[in-house]
């Protein structure tokens, strides 16, 4: 990486080309400008074959110079510094400043192009390329640019060892406020790389580590729990925290359960639940869902089921009262 300062004092980090990249982008864009140039070439052949000699010699030299020398600087101008060989090598020229290009600076890379690529096949842009810092060939020291890689290859992230069951819950109410988070950086990068270090070393830096946490927390870890194992689960109970702080509690929050009651045709399942997805209702003895739920009734206020219809049945203070016909005939 190289460390490129911009006119507002930004560090930024750009990783440059170096010479087989740059290599293929400049052989893709000379295959490309060369492909052009020959079939205008063989147009204008036969469009001035009329013409006199000096006449030709004009429009070859006009087209070798639009062509082969204008066309890059003139796609590099409009396209911020990305040529069809750059473009699909992913790469990019900027200034020194990080900034995107210009047409003057488009112009001396394509002049000193001339010099370097076309009229020595190469030779002095890889040498230029191979002894700077930073491979720039003399175009790009003129015009004060890099050419820098754009598509970097992502790190593979590495997951964080999950911590031994008989830890998982033990550090709930911990307080893990006032722990940086270059230090959860730390620990992150030990238990995904504990496995590659030294046992020696990587103890000795479980225990560093440890220490710093017990110290940002308040709480030492519980006895006979190793270093790592607690660094482990701190992190899985970070984590935890994280996701539950992110998600939220979603999920079903009632557990269903179910009720016998006696009714006339036999035991009557009352399945009911609270939560997201509780769902009440009544299901029959014969597995058919029963018109609706009803909820229960204080017995003082039921009826015997034992009636028959148009009998008469005690009621509240003693009185007789008729229970209504439903047509329902309870069994003998």
């Amino acid at each position: 990486m190289s460390d490129v300062v911009t006119g507002d004092a930004v560090v930024l980090g750009l990783q440059p080309a170096r010479l087989p990249s740059r290599a293929l982008a400049v052989l893709i864009d000379l295959v490309v400008v060369w492909a052009v140039y020959l079939l205008v070439t063989l147009g204008l052949a036969v469009a001035t074959a009329s013409l006199d000699e000096a006449a030709v010699m004009a429009l070859s030299i006009a087209s070798f110079l639009l062509i082969l020398v204008g066309a890059p600087i003139a796609v590099e101008t409009l396209s911020h510094g990305r040529s069809l060989g750059k473009l699909a090598c992913g790469l990019r020229v900027v200034r020194d400043d990080g900034g995107p290009i210009r047409f003057r600076h488009a112009l001396v890379r394509g002049a000193m192009g001339v010099v370097e690529i076309l009229m020595t096949f190469g030779v002095v842009a890889c040498v230029a390329s191979l002894v700077s810092e930073r491979g720039r060939r003399l175009g790009d020291v003129f015009a004060g640019t890099l050419v820098v890689r754009e598509r970097i290859p992502a790190a593979r992230v590495l997951a964080v060892p999950p911590p031994p069951p008989w830890l998982v819950g033990r550090f709930a109410g911990l307080d893990l406020s006032a722990v940086p988070e270059s230090l959860w950086l730390e620990i992150r990068q030990y238990l995904t790389r504990a496995r590659e270090l030294d046992p020696a070393v990587g103890r000795r830096l479980a225990e560093r580590l440890a220490d710093e946490l017990v110290a940002r927390t308040g709480t030492p870890p519980p006895p006979g729990v190793p270093a790592d194992a607690y660094l482990a689960g701190v992190v899985a109970e970070r984590q935890t925290r994280e996701a539950r702080r992110a998600f939220g509690s979603a999920g079903v929050t009632g557990v269903p359960g179910a009720t016998g009651v006696p009714g006339a045709s036999g035991a009557v399942g009352v399945a009911g639940g609270s939560g997201v997805a509780g769902v009440s209702g009544v299901v029959g003895a014969v597995g058919m869902p029963a018109p609706g739920f009803v909820p229960p009734v204080a017995p003082s206020t039921v009826a015997p089921a034992a009636a028959a219809p148009g009998v008469a049945s005690p009621g509240a203070g003693g009185q007789e009262t008729t229970a209504p016909a439903t047509g329902f005939a309870p069994p003998a």
